[in-house]
């Protein structure tokens, strides 16, 4: 009787065995983020104004009607500010205050002064949005703000409407943001510079090499992994970014801050165009996909070229 049972075993798939591990992840991730896309795509290809209202096939139409959409095509030009905002000026900044903080005064002042300074720059990110922005809203107000009270106190007569003016809604956007991110690259690459091993900075101190020079050869090359990390999640937050918009300028004024999360939410719930909406959150959906693709790729390029070289 054991001999059959042993060899129906070892005929059992081994993949079986990895079923009851994959199968809760599975389930969430069909229930949390396929059903939801699916649903998305299906509702994309009607015209329905949301509610009770019958639903009306209509196709690739949606899609077409984006391809001439101005303020569509707006949306995502905004996106490459956000992603400016969110991930270039964060990661080189946090890059260099990473180092600074781990390199430079830990050394100095200890451990502890670099944490607590680490925990400040983290600060906004675990800030609610809301919160973030009524702060940066009495600061920026063009009436009673905090920032052109400063200014008429040094002589500026007609100080700038920050986020009601064309000119100024999307630097005080993009300040916010890198304010808000700068923290999370600081995060990172500190807690990877922790694997790096101590005996290259002092090898390299040793023969004389100054913090700019270790800062080159040593903690770039040494916490890449994390840079490509950084890089893609930033990327997908800043494609995606939509509380931000919401808080502080609602896409305006004049579409100067619209990008394509908010463009969606106005067409779904303002304008009650639930398939055009729903086209746009499949585009951005599409983009995002292939942007991580993307950056997926150029990282495993370089891990293979880094192999090669050794």
């Amino acid at each position: 009787m054991s001999a059959p049972t042993t060899v129906r075993a070892r005929r059992r798939p081994a993949w079986l065995a990895y079923l009851p591990y994959l199968l809760p992840g599975a389930v969430l991730f069909a229930v949390v983020i396929g059903y939801p896309l699916v649903t998305n795509v299906y509702i994309s290809l009607f015209s329905w104004r949301g509610g009770l209202a019958p639903l009306r096939w209509v196709g690739l139409d949606n899609y077409a009607e984006l391809w001439h959409d101005a303020a569509f095509w707006t949306s995502f030009q905004n996106s490459v500010a956000m992603i400016v905002a969110m991930v270039v000026v964060p990661t080189v900044i946090g890059l260099v205050l990473a180092a600074v903080l781990f390199d430079y005064l830990g050394r100095r002042f200890g451990g502890r002064v670099a944490s607590v300074l680490r925990a400040t720059f983290y600060l906004p990110q675990i800030l609610p949005v809301a919160v973030a922005g009524v702060l940066w809203n009495w600061i920026l107000n063009a009436q009673t703000g905090a920032l052109n009270e400063i200014l008429r106190s040094l002589g500026v007569q007609s100080p700038p409407n920050w986020l009601g003016d064309p000119a100024f809604a999307m630097p005080s956007v993009m300040l916010v943001l890198v304010w808000v991110q700068i923290g999370y690259p600081v995060v990172i690459f500190m807690a990877a510079l922790q694997r790096v091993d101590p005996e290259l900075y002092e090898a390299a101190e040793l023969d004389g090499a100054g913090w700019w020079r270790r800062f080159r050869a040593i903690t770039i090359p040494q916490i890449r992994p994390e840079t490509f990390v950084v890089t893609l999640t930033c990327t997908v937050a800043a494609l995606k970014v939509f509380g931000p918009i919401y808080v502080l300028t609602r896409g305006g004024p004049e579409s100067s801050t619209l990008v394509p999360s908010y463009y969606s939410y106005l067409s779904f719930f303002d304008k009650s165009q639930v398939g055009y909406g729903a086209a746009v959150a499949t585009v951005l959906t599409v983009v995002i996909v292939a942007v991580a693709a993307v950056v997926l790729a150029l990282q495993s390029r370089a891990e293979r070229r880094e192999e090669a070289g050794r």
